[in-house]
């Protein structure tokens, strides 16, 4: 019998409130650094609202931690193995947008990611968020558009692409059906 999933917002929120204190940070200090108001900063910490993939990718960056870094210390468990039914999964409540984590949750180097972008849906991250790792996207169904600073990559299923230097980047689909990527990062 399998145990329930934890619920990943209160992971996110209580990982987030760590990382803000063990810098001595107010959340006036963080919200300066990531360009996220205070009041959304403190509900997402009390868990009164779950962030946006954008959110997450602005706060992750004030932080210096690469958004799944930030992610894996919220859900690490220590295993080695990686269960499909136990997999995490957090989805943007704003967009849809649905990342599930593939790796097994132990502070590896090399972190899997599976993400369904719906429809006609675009989520933006600052170069911040791409600092400190390598990634490169692999489409797994659909068409996905990646704008990489002001390069434009249009990737079909099979496709994958090796990000360049860390730039403000977007994932966008442009089509009338879910995109399914996968992201490999490895830590800088």
């Amino acid at each position: 019998m399998n145990s329930p999933l934890p619920d990943p917002s209160l992971a996110i929120a209580h990982r987030i409130r760590i990382e803000r204190e063990a810098r001595g940070w107010s959340l006036g200090d963080l919200a300066e650094k990531s360009g996220v108001s205070k009041a959304m900063i403190s509900k997402v910490e009390r868990c009164e609202a779950s962030p946006t993939a954008t959110i997450l990718g602005r706060l992750s960056g004030a932080f210096g931690l690469q958004l799944s870094v930030l992610l894996a210390l919220a859900e690490r468990t220590g295993e080695r193995l990686s269960r499909a039914h136990a997999q995490s999964v957090w989805i943007d409540p704003e967009t849809g947008y649905e990342r599930r984590v593939i790796s097994p949750q132990n502070g590896a180097a090399l972190e899997l990611i599976q993400v369904t972008l719906p429809a006609g849906v675009r989520v933006a991250y600052p170069a911040s968020a791409f600092v400190f790792q390598h990634q490169q996207i692999w489409v797994l169904d659909g068409t996905l558009t990646f704008e990489e600073g002001g390069a434009t990559h249009v990737l079909n299923a099979g496709d994958c692409l090796q990000l360049g230097l860390p730039c403000d980047c977007a994932f966008h689909n442009t089509q009338d059906a879910p995109c399914v990527y996968a992201v490999a990062l490895i830590r800088r």
